[in-house]
């Protein structure tokens, strides 16, 4: 099981094939890593390494340093052969062009919503004397239950979740920048911080 990545949303854009096909790709840069510190099976229950990005050495009130991430996220590994508490990497987690991904990331906000927005609701006429306009309709029920059941589709927040991407293939990875392109859309707004998994496959 290799382990993951932090990377920081760039951008959007379009990579062309050699067969002339455009394909739409996000760009995220990947920082330098280094090991918070590892979990071990014999005292945790399983293996894995943390990893933290743009560190941060502040002092407290009575003298002593202390170093805080921007950002931290736990990876399970098979064995913990050269991850060393301290170690910083980046070379070494760089996936392979056309390698498969996972990337985690959270959606942008888009504060409270109507069901048109939120669900795509059509609506009713938009004609002179209909007072039915980007409104849910009907929502209750008759005697029996008498009540409006759960997970009904109406208005309220929408976004700021977390979001889940299976299966997006690297298009192009350059070490030398730090940038990876990764096919499709990636969750969150520009600058945003994902969480990049590769995929392995028995």
């Amino acid at each position: 099981m290799n382990p993951g990545f932090i990377a920081k949303k760039i951008g959007m854009s379009r990579v062309f094939l050699e067969s002339g096909e455009a394909i739409p790709v996000t760009y995220v840069q990947m920082e330098p890593h280094i090991v918070v510190r590892t979990k071990h099976a014999e005292k945790d229950g399983y293996n894995a390494v943390v990893f933290g990005v743009r560190p941060r050495t502040f002092k407290s009130r009575k003298g002593k340093e202390h170093t805080r991430f921007r950002k931290q996220k736990e990876w399970k590994v098979d064995s913990l052969d050269g991850f060393l508490a301290g170690k910083q990497m980046q070379s070494d987690l760089y996936p392979e062009k056309g390698a498969m991904v996972t990337v985690v990331g959270f959606c942008k906000g888009k504060g409270f919503q109507g069901v048109v927005r939120r669900y795509g609701f059509r609506g009713g006429p938009a004609s002179h004397g209909s007072h039915h306009h980007r409104e849910p309709g009907s929502v209750g029920m008759k005697e029996s239950p008498g009540r409006v059941l759960k997970g009904k589709k109406m208005p309220g927040h929408m976004g700021g979740q977390q979001c889940t991407l299976h299966h997006r293939p690297i298009v192009l990875c350059n070490k030398e920048k730090g940038l990876i392109a990764i096919k499709g859309q990636v969750p969150g707004p520009n600058g945003a911080y994902v969480y990049i998994t590769p995929e392995t496959f028995a």
